[in-house]
């Protein structure tokens, strides 16, 4: 039998073993979580043009979504007002943390006052020569946070394809704003702007679409969730209308 001081520091010294092992562990493997993390993101934004790509979005390499980035993309970052940041004024508004869109942290952006908010938008240059704009948005499900990527054709009001995703939706329900691409599709082809240029953005309606232009159907027992898409798009959306009232033709 082991007396007390004896089971005491075997507990320590495994404590102070394990610790140090977890230590290692989360400091060697930091870059490479934070290359996935990015990598993971970038893939998310290249899901709202997947259809505009020549490979499946979800079959892409690490490799080939930064080699898109690189050769096909082009990074601007917005402020409330629809100015183009520059790279210090980017740092100075991010706290150091970004210089460029793909660095901006939606999460940490959604917390401060909208008017000192930035914006991230991806401008996407088509197999097809034509530009596809991708603006981020981001709000409120059932249990947590809800975000997506909007692509918007060269007219900036026809969406070219959406990507959502969740922190802690409930898988078959809520979570099917990422996981039932049928229900994703039909983001396709719909206009946020009205034939007079008023911004109307897309609604999600939960007795079903009556509008093929403007609304889409919600999820069936997801009804909390598919408002939180509604209210994402309208108001994340509605944050570029400055920004597309000064690029977007008449």
């Amino acid at each position: 039998m082991h007396n007390t001081n004896y089971i005491i520091r075997f507990v320590l010294i495994m404590t102070v073993i394990v610790a140090f092992v977890l230590a290692m562990m989360f400091t060697g493997l930091k870059d490479i979580h934070q290359t996935n993390e990015a990598v993971y993101n970038k893939k998310a934004i290249l899901a709202a043009v997947a259809s505009k790509l020549d490979k499946d979005v979800n079959g892409l390499t690490n490799a080939e979504v930064q080699s898109i980035f690189d050769a096909q993309i082009e990074q601007k970052v917005l402020d409330m007002s629809g100015n183009e940041l520059t790279a210090d004024e980017i740092k100075a508004a991010t706290g150091g943390v970004a210089t460029t869109a793909d660095k901006v942290d939606m999460a940490k952006e959604v917390k401060k006052p909208e008017a000192d908010r930035v914006l991230p938008l991806y401008i996407f240059k088509g197999s097809d020569g034509k530009n596809y704009y991708i603006v981020s948005v981001r709000g409120k499900g059932l249990w947590d946070e809800i975000w997506g990527n909007v692509a918007l054709e060269d007219d900036w009001s026809t969406i070219a394809g959406v990507s959502f995703d969740h922190k802690g939706e409930t898988p078959g329900l809520g979570a099917e704003i990422k996981d039932n691409q049928a229900w994703v599709n039909q983001f396709t082809g719909k206009k946020i702007f009205a034939a007079d240029g008023t911004f109307t953005s897309v609604k999600v309606i939960k007795a079903g679409a009556r509008n093929d232009v403007y609304e889409v159907d919600g999820i069936s027992g997801a009804t909390i969730t598919a408002d939180g898409v509604d209210a994402m798009m309208e108001k994340g959306l509605r944050y570029y209308e400055p920004y597309i009232m000064k690029n977007r033709k008449s």
